[in-house]
């Protein structure tokens, strides 16, 4: 192959990548209307394996207003406790109020698609403190249940 057809090849492999990536945005809201059911359970398991492109559409689409595909309290909030060593078993009957205050700001979370890709990307706790609006009260539990 002379540098003329390798040259050739390079361009058309970034064209194909981008044309691919750029066709994200009708692909996922296909597969959200279409398979609504099959794009929820692949959604809410953190590891279905995703191309990188099509995983960032998805996480764009969170972010938009994916509440009827995630429920972030169910499915992100348990992996987020456990990046600080948290479980459900932690919170005692006492914390019942509290424990569902941390669901309802989970389920408003403004960044729902950064951390849902965290949690798939399995992201640790130092890094989700960033950006977890419950970070602080999840810390705090944690050094109550550890001390």
């Amino acid at each position: 192959m002379n540098d003329k057809q390798t040259l050739r090849q390079g361009w058309l492999a970034r064209l194909e990548e981008r044309l691919f990536a750029a066709s994200m945005p009708r692909v996922v809201q296909g597969i959200r209307h279409e398979a609504s059911v099959d794009y929820r359970e692949m959604v809410r398991d953190l590891d279905t394996p995703m191309a990188p492109a099509f995983e960032r559409e998805v996480a764009r689409t969170l972010n938009r207003g994916g509440e009827l595909d995630l429920i972030p309290a169910e499915t992100l909030m348990p992996e987020m406790m456990q990046r600080f060593d948290l479980d459900r078993d932690d919170f005692g009957p006492e914390e019942a109020v509290h424990f569902g205050e941390l669901q309802t700001v989970c389920n408003r979370c403004p960044v729902v698609g950064r951390c849902w890709k965290a949690m798939r990307g399995g992201e640790r706790w130092e890094t989700c403190r960033g950006f977890c609006p419950n970070a602080e009260a999840f810390e705090h539990k944690s050094l109550e249940a550890a001390g």
